[in-house]
């Protein structure tokens, strides 16, 4: 069974077609791209894949559970955890609070444990202290725990919403865009973070990037989406070789 499927899915705004029968298979595991022009609807897949929109047609399933029609928070509970193209995060809150909040939506204590302030309820905080550190740790942030998030470089900043949608324990991560804005140093020391996440949390990844080299790099397999239809899907080194990319989107740039 695919850990996400997903199965003609199409959607309007309107009377204007967004994504039409975009399909996907991601297996545990597994590193994919998805590439193509701004406008092309790699956002709206995203948004929809979360809940943020319901399909106007289609399947989204997560380990053969259907998503359509849950709320956002009810599917990044079933494990399906995203970052964001404009940053989301809290400016009056610090790095650590950032990682934590998400840490609380898995807590084993109730209202009455956190009001009388348990032993049990000590213990969880604990733990979600220490499970934050590490996740902080992971990012290459932790030295920036105590500050507050809007006074972080911007390449940390993407690092710290990283750390928090890992949070949740995803079995899926969406990342959109997650090189936006850094420089040549930053992209290579995200490069290194996501293998290292990859591997060592055992997550699949769905990628949106503008950063074509990025791409090649990670991913095992490419879509191409040009206005919300999928006009390639392979290997790296068939997408850099296909000619409806080439006239598409890639035009001349050196992908290698």
């Amino acid at each position: 069974m695919a850990l996400l499927r997903i199965d003609k899915m199409t959607h309007y705004f309107g009377g204007l077609r967004a994504v039409s029968d975009y399909n996907l298979v991601l297996e545990p595991g597994h590193i994919v791209g998805l590439i193509g022009p701004n406008g092309a609807g790699k956002t709206t897949i995203f948004n929809l894949i979360t809940g943020i929109h319901t399909p106007t047609e289609g399947n989204v399933e997560l380990e053969g559970h259907n998503l359509i029609g849950h709320h956002p928070h009810e599917i990044a509970g079933k494990g399906l955890g995203r970052t964001f193209q404009n940053l989301l995060l809290w400016r009056h809150m610090d790095v650590l609070e950032h990682v934590k909040m998400a840490c609380y939506s898995q807590l084993e204590y109730g209202l009455l444990g956190a009001f009388f302030g348990t032993g049990r309820c000590h213990r969880e905080e604990k733990r979600i202290t220490a499970k934050a550190m590490h996740l902080l740790e992971t990012f290459n942030v932790a030295e920036y725990s105590d500050q507050l998030v809007s006074s972080l470089p911007y390449g940390a900043q993407r690092r710290v919403e990283m750390a928090r949608a890992m949070a949740i324990n995803p079995k899926v991560l969406l990342l959109d865009e997650p090189t936006a804005g850094m420089t040549p140093d930053e992209l290579n020391r995200m490069i290194s973070i996501i293998r290292q996440v990859h591997k060592d949390f055992e997550v699949a990844i769905l990628l949106i990037e503008h950063r074509l080299k990025f791409v090649m790099e990670l991913c095992e397999k490419i879509q191409t989406l040009v206005f919300g239809e999928v006009i390639a899907e392979g290997t790296p080194e068939e997408i850099q070789s296909n000619p409806e990319v080439i006239e598409a989107y890639l035009g001349k740039e050196d992908v290698t």
